[in-house]
């Protein structure tokens, strides 16, 4: 197959030519940076391998689009975990409030809901995204739709693409890459850019699975009884051999192979290290988060005549049956008999996970291009002139709106250092 090599550079022989800058990665990342260029005056060619952009940003809006969250920054940016400090000044930048105010600005009224989140008015991706494209394409950004990257070519803003029908090869000034990370691949972002970075000397932190759920080997009966059902008004935490974190309140889903869900993914970067670092992880459950040990241990030395120890501490204590299942998946019955370990179970108990879910089944993924591959500018050290953006770089964050903030603000800070770069040159 021949290659063609295509330049979309407004030239000219007797005028300087505008900047010309190529971005990869049609999700929030790319099209900010494509937004932030655009309205400085460069042409932009954004390229994406599937046959529109933002397919994870609409899917991720199908249960209520989260933009970002309302919290105080300084809480906020600690949600960042270990890369705190090298999003912070991105984070300052364009911070939920700016995020609000641009949403506003494409027509989106946003409102905060009861526990802080930020959604559109209507829960809706789509609006916001069909706006936003169409204020895209009066900017001048040109669309390159079904181009998958494959490389570099001769230098490092010569960028190599495969189309249907043929292989390109495309040249700018400067480019930008945001490529995402390796899940929900069916959308694009399935991390084949990992090994095309390695080949040149780009340090990457292996991709995981972040905001994900966990394996647990459950015993037949409560697999069969009890999949799919909530476990509602629990605390959990993430046991920890040097540090105990405080207990977070919350609810999940027992599923046939494990655990997900909100409280789950809250706690999922910790559990992941724990498993990689001991090869499993004990989840910690209050499963009465509102009544005291002493309470507990009371309630459940009471006399119970002859009702079922079920039927006790369904009575005393309102344990519903998934909750007392889970007791027994820890616990063997002569334990059980024992008031203080009750006791002290239904207060901590310990549920060892075996495993996270498959990456392509997570939220987001945690690793890629390590901030110490890259320059103060966010330029890549061994690709002058190429920058990356967006959930490809090494940071992972809780659902809650602060995945789609990073991302946001990722892409409107590495258009600014391309800027800086073309002015410089």
């Amino acid at each position: 197959m021949s290659i063609q090599s295509v330049s979309h550079s407004i030239t000219s022989t007797t005028a300087a030519r505008a900047p010309h800058v190529i971005v990869v990665g049609g999700g929030p990342a790319g099209l900010m940076a494509a937004e932030t260029l655009s309205q400085c005056g460069v042409q932009v060619d954004l390229y994406d391998a599937m046959p529109s952009v933002g397919r994870k940003f609409l899917l991720a809006g199908k249960g209520g689009m989260n933009l970002t969250h309302s919290e105080e920054f300084s809480a906020f940016v600690q949600r960042y975990g270990s890369r705190a400090a090298d999003l912070q000044p991105l984070l300052q930048a364009f911070d939920a409030q700016a995020l609000r105010a641009w949403a506003q600005g494409l027509g989106v009224e946003t409102f905060v809901g009861s526990s802080g989140r930020v959604f559109p008015v209507d829960m809706k991706a789509a609006p916001l995204l069909r706006a936003w494209l169409h204020c895209l394409r009066e900017q001048g950004v040109r669309f390159h739709m079904r181009h998958r990257w494959t490389g570099w070519g001769d230098t490092p803003q010569s960028l190599r693409f495969q189309t249907p029908e043929v292989e390109l090869n495309v040249s700018a000034d400067a480019v930008i890459l945001a490529l995402g990370g390796a899940s929900w691949a069916r959308l694009g972002s399935d991390g084949a850019w990992v090994p095309l970075f390695q080949q040149r000397g780009v340090d990457i932190a292996p991709l995981q699975p972040a905001n994900c759920g966990f394996d647990v080997q459950w015993t037949d009966f409560l697999k069969n009884k009890f999949a799919g059902q909530p476990l509602l008004t629990v605390a959990a935490r993430a046991q920890d051999a040097d540090v105990r974190s405080s207990m977070r309140k919350g609810q999940f889903v027992i599923t046939a192979g494990g655990v997900e869900g909100s409280l789950i993914y809250a706690l999922s970067a910790a559990l992941r290290e724990q498993i990689n670092l001991r090869g499993h992880a004990v989840l910690e459950l209050d499963l009465l988060p509102d009544k005291s040990a002493d309470r507990v241990l009371s309630e459940v030395s009471a006399g119970r005549g002859s009702r079922s120890l079920s039927s006790h501490l369904q009575s005393k204590l309102g344990l519903d049956g998934l909750k007392i299942a889970l007791l027994h998946e820890v616990l063997s019955k002569e334990q059980m008999q024992q008031p203080d370990v009750l006791a002290a179970t239904i207060k901590q108990l310990p549920l060892r996970l075996i495993s996270p879910r498959p990456i392509d089944e997570a939220i987001s993924t945690a690793g890629g291009v390590r901030f110490e591959a890259l320059d103060a500018n966010a330029m890549l050290r061994a690709c002058p002139g190429v920058f990356c953006a967006g959930e490809m770089l090494d940071w992972e964050a809780p659902t809650g709106g602060y995945l789609l903030t990073a991302c946001f603000a990722s892409g409107r800070h590495v258009a600014q250092a391309v800027m800086q770069y073309l002015d410089a040159r």
